[in-house]
């Protein structure tokens, strides 16, 4: 008779980990915004934050920081719930009835796997808390939002804007110029609008206008119109804002989005491409963490606890430092920013495959 595929033991394992792993989520958290108001009380207070404000923001910043967290609660649980089952001997008894530590290990490898598609969802509801609670610690008299005065950038469409008002919460543009050089298939153009608005069935919509069209460096047509819709601008109020956004302020998507507008204005983005492929390696750390932190668990049967908290402290701040200085490489250039944010993962990877196969089996 062929074995169950999920054994009571299994569920054992898997019980131990997620207590653990609960417990250290909901734990993380809280230390974090502790230590954060303690370090912020004086400035929110001269902001004149209401208590409910700065409450709504620790509220808003909870996905954000269990993203970051998910890894350190994966090893957590891993270190001492394998420290746990190696004390008691409940490891030399599995494998003394056959069962391998791999296959031991195998509900925990599922845990984590379980904790990384969740810190990929983290990863994309994070981004629009964060925005919100940046407004709400900004102040009633705060106006990042609202304005943006005189800049230009190059859409899509390879066409260079600029704009010397911009208003986000009404959604409108002051004094629009739009440019497009002449190439061997299509006429140069520019464009000059007085005003110009969003409006989110149609685009934007730009009025009292001239449009000239230059054919050759002699010819120039001149066109005057009341009203007309720019197809080529795709960008809302909010995306052309998008220089004063944070990256963690944005999805996946919108970061890539925004990193080629800017990599089409000349601008440098090595860091934000970091940080957009780290939306990515962090939330498999949790499995790498997994794999890294079971065979290096087992060697804790004397130190008990005291060695559980050390290892896992070490490794999470070791880790922290590590995203640092990629952060660090990727955004000078010396390193693929790509590269630069697998090289965390890269580094515990191999280090993991190398306790794995030193581990008694």
């Amino acid at each position: 008779m062929s074995r169950r595929f999920i054994t009571p033991l299994d569920r054992y394992i898997a019980s131990e980990f997620t207590r653990i792993f609960g417990v250290t989520i909901m734990g993380f958290p809280v230390l974090v915004f502790v230590i954060d108001l303690v370090d912020n009380l004086r400035k929110y207070t001269e902001r004149k934050l209401t208590i409910k404000a700065v409450a709504l923001s620790y509220l808003y910043w909870i996905p954000d920081t269990l993203f970051m967290v998910l890894p350190a609660a994966v090893l957590f649980a891993t270190v001492f719930s394998i420290g746990t089952f190696t004390r008691y001997s409940e490891i030399t008894a599995a494998k003394a009835s056959g069962i391998s530590f791999y296959r031991f290990i195998a509900p925990i490898i599922v845990m984590a796997t379980l904790a990384m598609g969740l810190d990929l969802v983290f990863s994309e509801v994070a981004p629009p808390a964060n925005a919100e609670r940046l407004k709400l610690l900004a102040g009633p008299n705060n106006s990042r939002d609202d304005d943006r005065y005189n800049f230009a950038f190059a859409s899509e469409a390879g066409r260079v804007y600029r704009i010397y008002t911009l208003n986000v919460r009404n959604r409108y543009v002051d004094n629009l110029e739009i440019e497009k050089r002449a190439s061997a298939r299509q006429p140069g153009m520019l464009l000059a609008s007085t005003r110009g608005e969003w409006r989110a069935d149609r685009g934007w919509m730009l009025q009292s206008g001239v449009l000239h069209v230059i054919p050759s460096r002699t010819a120039d047509l001149v066109f005057t119109f009341d009203s007309l819709v720019d197809r080529d601008l795709r960008e809302t109020p909010q995306e052309l804002r998008a220089s004063e956004r944070e990256p963690s302020e944005m999805r996946f998507a919108e970061l890539t989005r925004f990193i080629g507008i800017l990599e089409r204005s000349g601008a440098e983005v090595n860091t934000l491409k970091v940080e957009r492929m780290l939306k990515l390696a962090i939330p498999v750390t949790c499995l790498i963490i997994a794999l890294f932190g079971a065979p290096l668990a087992t060697s804790s049967q004397r130190g008990g606890a005291a060695y559980g908290i050390a290892v896992s402290l070490a490794t999470t701040i070791l880790f922290l430092v590590l995203i640092q200085l990629t952060k660090a490489i990727g955004g000078k250039g010396i390193m693929s920013p790509e590269l630069a944010a697998w090289m965390p993962n890269i580094l515990v990877g191999l280090f993991a495959i190398f306790l794995l196969a030193r581990v008694r089996t």
